[in-house]
């Protein structure tokens, strides 16, 4: 087979990217695998790469496809990990995810599969490409509950022309399926979830190795001390997990969650009740935006948004400003919408791109000494 159908997968050592592969050589294509290092060991021994690694080459090997190593790890964090750490520092909580992919997994990786010869690129994320005219659109996966393009929405045309999805048009279910009939030692491995270098252990252990903790004083927005805690940049919006408060005097036996951080001082503040007014916002700015078509539909239109990863379709305005920034206005108000998150804009089943969410209209505590 020529060059010229010549595909590269990204193998994880999940079943995801093993049912990818089988399903493009099962139509032809010429599959390479390639399976990517983005992290140094660090010697904790929760680092998972090794044994994906396993994996990833007796799915190649089961599948009869060549595989190649790639190590990313340097770029990984030259260009997504010191990110994720002056974010944390600032008191924002990033996304990773959404860096990484347009970082490491559609660059660099896509650079490694033009030097093998490849005409494309494929991973298992569950999204779909689709070409209209000379403009390649980014859809939702058929499968809503596993659809990725959230995480995606920083892509750009060059890279959307050079992959493939082939898991966009299945449901999870049928992907396990596939890959049980087909014997992939896969088959059964359970989903990985959270932070890739982070793993299995205790997160806020991880970020002390290099945010290391600076105790603060816990606060209810009105002012009243109730406690302590180990670092704002610990703690996001909404959280519950972690405070570690007892019970309150005068206040009622109920769970307490962030609300507002101050990181020049260093305090948390906390409320009661899950929708909290402190926690509810009607619109939010955004840094500037990325339009996967190159450019937004207009100045000003109307569209649904996500500011998280599986969150139903909120119907919202927005306004492109002057310095490419987004001014985005919900009907109705929002929950621990977060500085620092995606707010991801769809028209119907199209992602339009998105931008980094800078700021909100959340009431913000009034400072007391």
């Amino acid at each position: 087979m020529s060059a010229s159908g010549r595909i590269v997968v990204g193998m994880s050592g999940g079943v995801d990217s093993s049912v990818a592969a089988l399903l493009l050589r099962d139509a032809g294509h010429e599959v390479i695998g390639l399976f990517m290092q983005n992290w140094a060991d660090d010697g904790s021994g929760e680092c998972r790469a090794e044994e994906d690694r396993r994996d990833a080459v007796a799915v190649c090997g089961r599948l009869g496809i060549p595989i190649r190593f790639r190590d990313f790890s340097k770029e990984y964090w030259d260009g997504v990990f010191q990110h994720f750490l002056a974010e944390y520092a600032a008191g924002r909580t990033p996304n990773p995810d959404v860096l990484c992919n347009r970082e490491i997994k559609f660059k660099h990786f896509l650079d490694a599969a033009r030097e093998l010869g490849a005409e494309a690129i494929a991973t298992g994320h569950y999204a779909r490409v689709q070409r209209q005219g000379d403009t390649f659109l980014l859809l939702r996966a058929l499968d809503r509950s596993k659809d990725q393009s959230y995480f995606l929405h920083q892509l750009g045309q060059a890279q959307l022309a050079a992959t493939r999805f082939p898991l966009g048009g299945l449901h999870k279910q049928a992907v396990r399926a596939l890959a049980t009939e087909h014997g992939l030692p896969t088959a059964r491995k359970k989903d990985s979830t959270g932070i890739c270098f982070i793993g299995e252990r205790d997160f806020r252990r991880f970020l002390a190795q290099y945010l290391p903790a600076q105790e603060g004083e816990l606060r209810t927005p009105d002012g009243f001390r109730i406690g302590t805690h180990p670092g704002v940049f610990y703690f996001t919006l909404g959280q519950r997990e972690g405070l570690a408060i007892g019970g309150v005097r005068g206040r009622p036996q109920a769970p307490w969650f962030v609300v507002a951080k101050d990181v020049a001082r260093n305090i948390l503040y906390v409320d009661q009740g899950h929708d909290s007014p402190w926690l509810q916002s009607r619109m939010l700015r955004s840094e500037e935006a990325h339009w996967i078509a190159g450019n937004p539909p207009a100045t000003r239109f109307s569209c649904t948004a996500q500011t998280r990863y599986r969150q139903p379709d909120e119907p919202c305005e927005v306004e492109v400003r002057d310095d490419g920034s987004l001014s985005v206005r919900f009907e109705r108000p929002q929950r621990a919408v977060t500085p620092g998150q995606s707010v991801v804009l769809y028209d119907g089943e199209i992602c339009l791109g998105g931008a980094v969410i800078a700021t909100t209209d959340a009431p913000v505590p009034d400072p007391k000494p």
